[in-house]
C-alpha cells in the first residue's frame, strides 16, 4: 500500500480492466490524480472514499462518461481510453447507476425483455416497444432472471409501484441480462432499508464467481464478506489498497477518511462495526 505507486498485485488471474496514471482535471479542480489501478478476471472489488475524494470522478473515467486528461484506460488489453459508455457495453461491461434507470410505466418484465433484447438483438428501442415485449415475456431467459433475483412476485407490477430495493434488484438483474464480463455498480444500496440491503446484497452474492465486480458504496461493510480487494480513496488518488480491515486501519484512512466523515469516533471498534 505504497502511495503513489502502480498497483502491483499478486493476484493469478487475468487482468481485465486496468487504468494507468490517469488524471481527471475540471478546470482547476483535479479530481483524479494520476491513479494506477488492476482488477483481475472474476474478482470483486469495491472502492471507497469520502464525498469529493474522486471515486465517482474514477469510476466514470473507467465507464466511459468521463475522458481523461491525461492517462489510459485498457480493457482486456484493447485501450478504451476514448470509447463511449455504449461501446463499453458492447465489449462486455455495463454499469448501474445510483439513481435507477428503468420505465417506470412498464412492468418488471417488460423492462427486463427490453434490458435483454437491446442488449443482444441490437434492436431499436422502437422497435422493441412495438414488437419485442410481448413476443418474448415467456423466453427462458427473462423468466431465469425473475427467479435469480427474486422479482417473480412483481413480475406483473409497473415498476412506478416497487419499492426502492426491488426496483434496486430489477436494475441489477437487467444489467446481467446483457451478460456482461465485468459489472460496475454505482452505491447499490444507497438509500435503501436495512431489510431491503439483505434481498439486494443475496442477488449480488449469486454473481460471484460468475462476473468481475466493481462496487462504489458507502455502506461497505454489507459487502465485507464477500469484497476480496478495497481501494480507498482520497483527493483524487489511491491512499491505501488491501483486505477490507487492513486499509480501515491504515494511517491515512483514519486521518483523512474518518476524521471528515465521523469525527466523534475515536474508538476503532466503534468505527469498524459502524461502516
Amino acid at each position: 500500500m505504497r502511495k503513489g505507486s502502480p498497483i502491483v498485485s499478486p493476484d493469478p488471474r487475468p487482468v481485465i480492466l486496468r487504468a494507468e496514471g490517469v488524471t481527471k482535471r475540471f478546470g482547476p479542480v483535479v479530481a483524479v490524480d494520476r491513479v494506477n489501478y488492476q482488477l483481475h478476471q472474476h474478482e470483486v472489488a469495491g472502492i471507497l472514499g469520502s464525498n469529493g475524494a474522486g471515486k465517482t470522478s474514477f469510476f466514470n473515467l473507467l465507464t466511459g462518461y468521463h475522458i481523461p486528461s491525461e492517462g489510459k484506460i485498457f480493457y482486456k488489453g484493447k485501450d478504451i481510453t476514448n470509447l463511449t459508455p455504449q461501446q463499453r457495453v458492447s465489449l462486455g461491461m455495463m454499469r448501474t447507476f445510483q439513481l435507477t434507470s428503468t420505465f417506470d410505466n412498464l412492468s418488471v418484465t417488460d423492462n427486463l425483455v427490453l434490458s435483454f433484447f437491446r442488449a443482444h438483438q441490437n434492436a431499436s428501442l422502437l422497435n422493441l416497444f412495438i414488437n419485442t415485449r410481448k413476443r418474448y415475456r415467456d423466453d427462458e431467459n427473462i423468466h431465469g432472471a425473475l427467479d435469480q433475483f427474486d422479482l417473480r412476485a412483481v413480475s406483473d407490477r409497473l415498476v412506478t409501484h416497487l419499492s426502492l430495493g426491488e426496483k434496486r434488484r430489477m436494475e441489477i438483474a437487467m444489467a446481467v441480462l446483457a451478460k456482461p464480463e465485468v459489472l460496475l455498480l454505482d452505491e447499490p444500496l444507497a438509500g435503501l432499508a436495512e431489510s431491503e440491503i439483505k434481498g439486494v446484497l443475496d442477488v449480488l452474492r449469486k454473481q460471484i464467481g460468475k462476473q468481475t465486480i466493481l462496487i462504489v458504496e458507502h455502506k461497505i461493510s454489507h459487502v465485507k464478506d464477500f469484497l476480496e480487494r478495497l481501494i480507498v480513496m482520497h483527493e483524487g488518488r489511491i491512499i491505501a489498497e488491501g483486505g477490507y480491515e487492513e486499509c480501515l486501519r491504515h494511517p491515512e484512512v483514519r486521518k483523512s477518511y474518518w476524521q471528515i466523515n465521523t469525527p466523534e469516533e475515536d474508538d476503532e471498534q466503534d468505527i469498524l462495526h459502524d461502516h
